[in-house]
Order: C-alpha cells, then sequence, then structure tokens
C-alpha cells in the first residue's frame, strides 16, 4: 500500500512540474551568428507561437516539458525541450543542405569564337575555348555537369542537380526569381560585361538564404538590364532654396505613405542599386514613429514643432513639423465596407507577389469584427467578383476564398477599379468605413492603363466617398508611379509589402491607421519671417507641392490621416545674415518693393493646417507659431528624422549635403533610436551598414 501511494505520489509530481509554465526568451542567430528575424516559434502540437524580432530576439511561453520548434526558409527546423533550467534559449539555425561547393558557368557562347568564355571556380581563372569544346560535354570538377546549349546558360552542381536547388542568378543586382529564369536566358552575350560566380557562405552572406546553393552575378554593360527597366517610379525634381522676400509661401499635402522605405530596404538586402527617384525622403520619415503627444481639443490632430542647427551643414537650421492623429480604438472604429481588389494576372505569380499577399490579407482578416463586411474582386483579362459581401465573422469563409486564387492572364486594372468601387458603392454603409483595397505590383496593361487615364478613373470614383488603399506587391516590373497615382487621387495611402514582417506592420500592427481616415484633404502651408530667415527648403514632398492659393480651396485633393498616424515635415533655413552658395545674387526690382513688419519679431514662422471630416466638404484651419525663442537642444525624435533625411539625400546623391560621410549619419541615429521596442529603428541602422559594405 505505501509503495501504491509513492507510485501516485511521484505521478503527481512529475504532472505538476510537467504543467507548469514558464517564460523562455533567447535569440535565434544562423551559422555565422548572425540574427535571424522573422523566425517562427511554436510550441509542439499546440497553436500557441511567436516571431523573432528585428534582432533575432523572442519570448514565449511554454510548459515544462513541451517542444519548442524553431523554424525558417532555408534553415534546418530546430527542437529543443523545455526544462526548469530553459528560461533562456538561445538557439543557432543550420542551413537547410549542403551549398554549392563547385560551380561552372559556361554557353554564353555567340556564333563569334572571341565572345565565348566558360568559368571554373576551381581555378578562378577565365579559360576560353574553341567551338569544337563548346559542342560536346565538357570536362568539369567531381559531381559538376556543364551543358553547352547554344546561347543558354546551363549550371549543375553537387547541391543543384535537382530543380528545387538551383543556384540564384543575379542580374545587374537583381535577384531572379526561378520563375523568370528565361529572363538569364534570354540575355544576348554582347550585351554581358562579366560573370561572376559566388560560392558556399560568400553568396549567402550577401544575398541571403535564396544564394544558400550558389550564386551566379552576371553584369550587362548597360548596367540596367530590363529587370530593373520595368520599374517605374515618377520623376522627382528635388526642391531648391527659395528666398523669403520672393516666395514667402510653402505649401503642400500631407503624405502619410510609407511604401519608399520598404522599397528601399528591399533594394538595399538584395545589393540592387537604388535609382534616385525611388527615394521619397518623405516617405522614409513617415516610415517611423515619434513620440509626439495625442491631440486634446476637437480637433483629430495635434500640431508639434521643433527646430535646431542641421547635422549635415552647420551653415543652416532645420525645423520640424509634427503631426499626430488621434488614436481610435479598435473596437470604435465604425463598421467596414472593405473590397479587397486583387490582382491575379500572370505577372502576380512570384512566390513575393500573390503567394505573400494571400498571406498578408489573413492577417487583416484576423482582426474583423461580425459587424465589418469584406468582398473580394478580382482581375487579370477581366474582372470578376470571387466572393460576395461577407460578414467578418466568417473568416475561414474570406480566407478560402484567398486561398484558392491563381495568378495567370493578362492585367484589366480599370476594367477591375470599376467593378470593385461599383461593389463598395452597392453595399455603402453610412458614416462607416467604405474602402478599396488594392493588391497589386502595378502593371496594368489591358484597357486604360496609363497613369494620366487611371488619375482621371479615380478622381471620378472618389466622388462616391469610398476611399482607397494600394498595397504593391514584388520586383522587377513593380510599378511605383502608377500606385502612387491612384493613392493620391483616391483619398488613400499607399504601401509595399516585401515580407510577412511588413505586411504584419501595415495590416496587423497599424491597422487603424492603415484603414480608418480620421482627416482627408491635409493641407499644410508655412509663410516665413523675412526678418529672420533669407531662404528655405522643404525636404522631400516634391510630388505632393500645391499652388499657393490650392490651400484655401476645398476642390483642390490633398493627402488623408489614418487613425494614429504620426506626419514629420523638415525645412532647412538659412537665417539671416548668413553666406550661403545656395542663396543666388538676383537683379533689383524696378517696380516691387517689400518693406519687412518688424512686429512679429520673434517669430520665425507660422504654419497653418487645413482639414476635412471623412464625410464633410468644407475644410477647418489651425494656426500654430513657432517661436525663436524655443530653440533648445534638439530631441531625438528630431535627430532620428534627420539622419532619415540625410540618408535619404545621399541616396539621391543630393547638392545640399556638405558631409557625405555616412559614418555620421550612422552614429546620429544610433545615438537617437529611443523606444525601439519594435525594433525598427535598429533595422534602419543595419540597413546603413549594408549599404555601406555595398
Amino acid at each position: 500500500m505505501r509503495l501504491l501511494y509513492y507510485i501516485l505520489f511521484v505521478f503527481l509530481t512529475i504532472g505538476i512540474t510537467n504543467a507548469q509554465q514558464i517564460k523562455i526568451t533567447g535569440k535565434v542567430t544562423d551559422d555565422q551568428s548572425l540574427p535571424l528575424p522573422g523566425v517562427n516559434i511554436l510550441v509542439k502540437g499546440d497553436a500557441n507561437g511567436t516571431q523573432t524580432d528585428f534582432d533575432g530576439n523572442y519570448s514565449i511561453m511554454a510548459n515544462i516539458g513541451d517542444t519548442l520548434l524553431f523554424s525558417y526558409v532555408g534553415f534546418e527546423t530546430a527542437e529543443e525541450k523545455v526544462t526548469v533550467a530553459s528560461t533562456i534559449m538561445d538557439i543557432k539555425l543550420i542551413p537547410a543542405s549542403s551549398q554549392l561547393e563547385e560551380v561552372v558557368v559556361t554557353a554564353y557562347g555567340s556564333n563569334r569564337v572571341r565572345k565565348s568564355m566558360s568559368y571554373a571556380v576551381s581555378s578562378n581563372k577565365p579559360r576560353r575555348r574553341g567551338r569544337k569544346h563548346r559542342q560536346r560535354r565538357m570536362s568539369k570538377p567531381s559531381g559538376v555537369q556543364v551543358f553547352s546549349t547554344g546561347n543558354a546558360l546551363k549550371v549543375r552542381g553537387i547541391s543543384s542537380v535537382s530543380g528545387t536547388k538551383q543556384p540564384l542568378y543575379v542580374v545587374d543586382g537583381v535577384p531572379i526569381d526561378n520563375k523568370d529564369i528565361t529572363v538569364v536566358k534570354a540575355i544576348d552575350p554582347a550585351n554581358i560585361e562579366k560573370v561572376e560566380v559566388l560560392k558556399n557562405k560568400k553568396g549567402a552572406s550577401i544575398y541571403g538564404a535564396k544564394a544558400k546553393h550558389g550564386c551566379i552575378v552576371i553584369t550587362t554593360h548597360s548596367g540596367n538590364y530590363k529587370v530593373q527597366n520595368d520599374e517605374s517610379y515618377r520623376e522627382i525634381v528635388e526642391n531648391d532654396f527659395k528666398r523669403v522676400h520672393m516666395d514667402p509661401l510653402s505649401t503642400f499635402s500631407i503624405d502619410v505613405d510609407k511604401a519608399s522605405y520598404s522599397n528601399i530596404r528591399r533594394m538595399i538586402n538584395t545589393g540592387v542599386k537604388v535609382p534616385a527617384d525611388a527615394v521619397k525622403i518623405e516617405e522614409m520619415i513617415n516610415y517611423f514613429n515619434y513620440q509626439y503627444e495625442q491631440p486634446k481639443d476637437e480637433h483629430p490632430f495635434a500640431i508639434h514643432t521643433e527646430y535646431a542647427s542641421t547635422p549635415w551643414n552647420t551653415k543652416t537650421q532645420l525645423v520640424k513639423i509634427g503631426l499626430k492623429g488621434k488614436e481610435i480604438p479598435q473596437h470604435e472604429i465604425p463598421a467596414s465596407n472593405l473590397v479587397f481588389l486583387i490582382d491575379v494576372s500572370g505577372s502576380m505569380g512570384n512566390s513575393n507577389k500573390l503567394p505573400l499577399l494571400k498571406k498578408a490579407f489573413k492577417l487583416l482578416v484576423n482582426q474583423l469584427r461580425e459587424k465589418d463586411k469584406v468582398s473580394i474582386v478580382v482581375y487579370a483579362g477581366a474582372a470578376g467578383m470571387v466572393l460576395k459581401p461577407t460578414s467578418g465573422a466568417n473568416k475561414h469563409e474570406i480566407n478560402q476564398a484567398l486561398q484558392n486564387l491563381e495568378a495567370g492572364g493578362s492585367t484589366a486594372g480599370g476594367e477591375g477599379i470599376r467593378l470593385a468601387y461599383k461593389i463598395a458603392k452597392d453595399n455603402f454603409i453610412k458614416n462607416g468605413n467604405n474602402r478599396v483595397i488594392l493588391a497589386t505590383d502595378g502593371d496594368f496593361n489591358v484597357g486604360i492603363s496609363s497613369d494620366k487615364d487611371m488619375k482621371k478613373l479615380i478622381e471620378e470614383k472618389r466622388k462616391s466617398d469610398v476611399f482607397l488603399t494600394c498595397l504593391g506587391f514584388g520586383m522587377g516590373n513593380y510599378k511605383d508611379s502608377k500606385l502612387e497615382t491612384l493613392a493620391d487621387t483616391g483619398n488613400g495611402n499607399h504601401a509595399y509589402i516585401d515580407t510577412m514582417q511588413e505586411a504584419q506592420r501595415v495590416l496587423g500592427k497599424e491597422f487603424g491607421g492603415t484603414l480608418y481616415t480620421i482627416a482627408k484633404d491635409v493641407k499644410i502651408q508655412v509663410e516665413f519671417n523675412p526678418s529672420k530667415v533669407q531662404a528655405y527648403r522643404l525636404i522631400g514632398y516634391e510630388n505632393r507641392l500645391l499652388a499657393d492659393e490650392d490651400f484655401i480651396d476645398d476642390t483642390k485633393d490633398a493627402g488623408e490621416l489614418g487613425s494614429g498616424h504620426t506626419v514629420t515635415a523638415l525645412y532647412e533655413v538659412i537665417p539671416i545674415g548668413v553666406k550661403s552658395k545656395y542663396v543666388k545674387e538676383i537683379a533689383d526690382l524696378k517696380y516691387t518693393s517689400s518693406t519687412i513688419n518688424k512686429e512679429y519679431g520673434d517669430e520665425l514662422l507660422t504654419v497653418k493646417f487645413r482639414y476635412k471630416k471623412p464625410q464633410e466638404k468644407k475644410s477647418i484651419e489651425m494656426v500654430h507659431v513657432l517661436h525663436t525663442d524655443s530653440k533648445t537642444s534638439a530631441s531625438q525624435d528630431f535627430n532620428f528624422a534627420a539622419s532619415i533625411a540625410w540618408f535619404g539625400m545621399k541616396l539621391r546623391d543630393s547638392k545640399y549635403i556638405n558631409n557625405q560621410n555616412i559614418k555620421d549619419i550612422i552614429s546620429l541615429a544610433e545615438t537617437n533610436k529611443e523606444k525601439d521596442n519594435q525594433g525598427y529603428k535598429a533595422e534602419f541602422i543595419r540597413l546603413m551598414n549594408s549599404y555601406q559594405g555595398l
């Protein structure tokens, strides 16, 4: 009997121990001790899970005796059992398979013998081969197969014999998806300047897990093969300094879009040269959140101003104007009538387009409430509705409709937009959140397709009080200019989603700001005091400039502000009495003379704001004055925003930065990344370090 009690006691003790829940924290790195962001961590046999942040850190609750699964694309899944001593669990993931040890690149041949070359990694020396050698299988290192196939390139190594283990091809800095490998085969050998082979960890260290089987880097003479040319960006002409005597007013529309930053991040992370027109400094600055206080009065946003010395030019000063939108709790957001307008054309077949899009939209669906409703419209060669208006309570039905989508056909974007707006209007919720969410790479090629025609169509549709959100996906043929035009014209916003982490930010963490507008047609007009400022320059917002008379014209469209959004604008100003090469001499005026009003000697500038409530047509004006005695030491918010602008100007090769030293930019950002709970600011610093190494 005593033995029976003892056995029961042991089993009871084990059960209690195993049921004890503890918090486990740690860091996940690769085999080179580099942090891995976005690693999935699950409790085996349970839905409980989390992801690592941008520094590879994580925390999760689990019971003693549970097994944690660590999974990441391109790496072997790791399993670790939770014990009493497991409160700190650091994990190192191992690449999923052996890497390409030997690679031979050949058959970039042409009819001229002198243009045909083959490269063997083992020797690192190019060897010319005659036609006779190209017509038969060539001698090769053990385990490597190389075939001559005319002008096509064939590479097979010990880890790439199967079709699922191909080396990564990079053409003029653009990684090529395996589904687009025909792009490589179509290159004319006469256009190739050089071919470089990276193997083992070298390729993966530059291009990530996709290069784990080796990397073939092809550089053409032009340096911008059509993969890069197919991406389009609206031309940006950098703002110049303006004399206050001649142009005392500066007027522009706010911009809460953040697409430019995530797109630039994608380019730097994949080793792509960043086109100057892809760099929208205002979108880079506004990607980050700042510690602005919420409004305390009847207005939907609060105004914050600050000025201090300019970090890249000791002779100028920098003015920061910040807005903070009122944060509306999700349960207080009015009922939503959403129409998902999804591009399922053939160009959306790549893994970073439609497959990523479907996963991203599930994040949004998971936050819908019973009172919300969703319709799904797709377009390829034609447009059609694949999901009738469905309550947010029926998440499985909505997700199943998303999962069933497949890519194929041409792109009739205009037809899709018309149908989506019609469905949104037919199901319009008065005083609700009525919105079309367009997800595409922007490649419209059937029906109306030009930026001008698309703008005209959206101008007509926005009269229905249906807002528009544009989500860009993919690379190679991404049409940023078109999506920017649609979002700007359609009372909406524009984001670029390159990873699930970005999807979580846009459609998860910032759900309310992305989808619920608290103020529309928000305009800013700044008047500088000529007794204090001789010249000024707005940094960024080149595509958002307005005529001065547009400020009080309520028929002129401007930007929208979402729940909890912050907006930041920077002006670089040249004080009175400072000699600057940026202020050019002008001839004396014959008929005009200006007299400075010295009554406002303690004011640096006056900033006015106009906005409309989402369902109204008449604007409301707010006024804020920045006094000269408000100059103090720069806040961390101020300095971090300045570091972003500084880096953006460096990317654009701006003529307005005297100090081009990227180490100084990194140092300014590092010392001012206050309250970085999500790791975005640390990621920005790592991004600049990566750019420095390119």
